[in-house]
């Protein structure tokens, strides 16, 4: 019995019409974007080795990846992340190409993600990649070009950006292995302080852990970065604090009064690949974040090219989703015109759409045996023009 042969896997959905339109404009805008900043598009395969995402800096757990095998026996994932896949390429084949690289992309990434309400296991992203320089100027491209991103689609947005630095700085002091380390990560990503506070207690009461603690509070403008000098008086922590405050001046400088610009100490990725600086973006109508990324100085180095890289991703379906919340699908246009032919005069019909087309209209080719049913079609259709070819002659009904 075929059970499933109607109904798509839960993850996924059909685009019908509108809906392609949106996600084609989407695209297109955020393509042009980057292009015009000097980027270059790349494409990866949807399929890798499951080694490429097997590195130090494990992000993707088995149990999200979508998983085979080639005629050999190899195992295989479906793509879920595009930027793992670009450090494996700049690493061989890009490994000679003058730096810095500006690269981009458009492409689906797919991730079992069962334990999500209304996730999406298909995702479409559109994001930038610059490899090959550590100075600030780079940082502050690719977030300038992240808020041009946010604001190509006359939506309200906020940015967010934060250094993860503050939290393995602080983390490191603790006698805690890898997996309660990651625990408080997310209990810190999460923002929830009860279970923050009772785990973070069973490791005693110290300066480490009471500036954890308030780690997920430490969000807001430049008065954050005040409060975090006094709450972790450590060296290198204020290094990272004296450097993701200019960024963080810099960018509400270049912003103006297009956007909500806020640091939050509080952003821990679970990309264990990130090294430093870590930027999020909303828009309004959005609960969670429609552009992800920061700075990876280390990824490459573990396909064996040691270079620093900088990028973010657009989650493409999210600006949708928002998009289509808020009414504006556009209407997916029509044909102007449809020309019937008679009986023995297909090609002459053939090409009388060609030409009509060749003038810039959208022309449908008839395809009932009678004229009465062609004026039904076309009235039903809202198609205006009608053009019948009887006889090799050209008229219009």
């Amino acid at each position: 019995m075929r059970n499933y042969d109607l109904i798509t896997p839960e993850g996924t959905k059909d685009l019908l019409f509108g809906e392609c339109i949106v996600r084609r404009n989407i695209e297109n805008t955020l393509l042009e974007l980057f292009s015009s900043r000097g980027y270059s598009e790349m494409i990866t395969p949807g399929l890798e080795f499951f080694d490429v995402f097997n590195q130090k800096s494990r992000y993707f757990p088995q149990e999200t990846l979508y998983k085979m095998t080639d005629s050999k026996g190899r195992l295989l994932v479906m793509r879920p992340d595009s930027t793992m896949p670009i450090a494996r390429v700049v690493a061989t084949r890009l490994r000679d190409a003058v730096l810095p690289l500006k690269l981009c992309y458009n492409q689906t990434v797919y991730r079992n993600e069962s334990a999500l309400k209304g996730r999406s296991d298909e995702t479409v992203q559109a994001g930038i990649e610059l490899i090959g320089s550590q100075m600030k100027m780079a940082d502050l491209e690719v977030i300038s070009t992240a808020v041009d991103s946010l604001n190509a689609f006359g939506m309200e947005f906020s940015l967010e950006i934060g250094h993860i630095g503050v939290f393995r700085t602080l983390v490191d002091k603790l006698e805690a292995d890898e997996k309660d380390k990651d625990y408080i990560r997310k209990l810190i990503e999460n923002k929830n302080f009860p279970a923050l506070n009772d785990f973070l207690d069973t490791f005693g009461n110290n300066s480490v852990t009471s500036a954890l603690k308030k780690l997920p509070a430490l969000f807001g403008g430049e008065e954050v970065f005040e409060k975090a000098e006094e709450l972790v008086p450590d060296e290198n922590v204020k290094c990272i604090l004296d450097e993701l405050r200019d960024i963080y001046v810099s960018v509400a400088e270049l912003c103006g009064n297009d956007g909500n610009i806020t640091v939050d100490l509080g952003l821990v990725n679970k990309t264990d690949y990130y090294t430093g600086l870590i930027i999020k973006g909303y828009l309004k109508g959005h609960g969670e974040e429609v552009i992800s990324g920061g700075r990876y100085d280390r990824l490459i180095s573990e396909f064996g090219y040691d270079v620093p890289a900088v990028g973010f991703a657009v989650n493409v379906n999210a600006i949708s989703k928002v998009i289509e919340k808020n009414g504006i699908l556009p209407a997916v246009k029509g044909a102007d015109a449809i020309v019937f032919a008679e009986e023995g005069c297909e090609v002459a019909a053939i090409r009388a759409a060609k030409e009509l087309r060749e003038q810039g209209l959208v022309v449908e080719n008839a395809l009932f045996s009678d004229i009465e049913s062609v004026r039904e079609y076309a009235k039903e259709k809202k198609i205006a023009r009608l053009v019948v070819i009887d006889n090799n002659d050209i008229k219009e009904d």
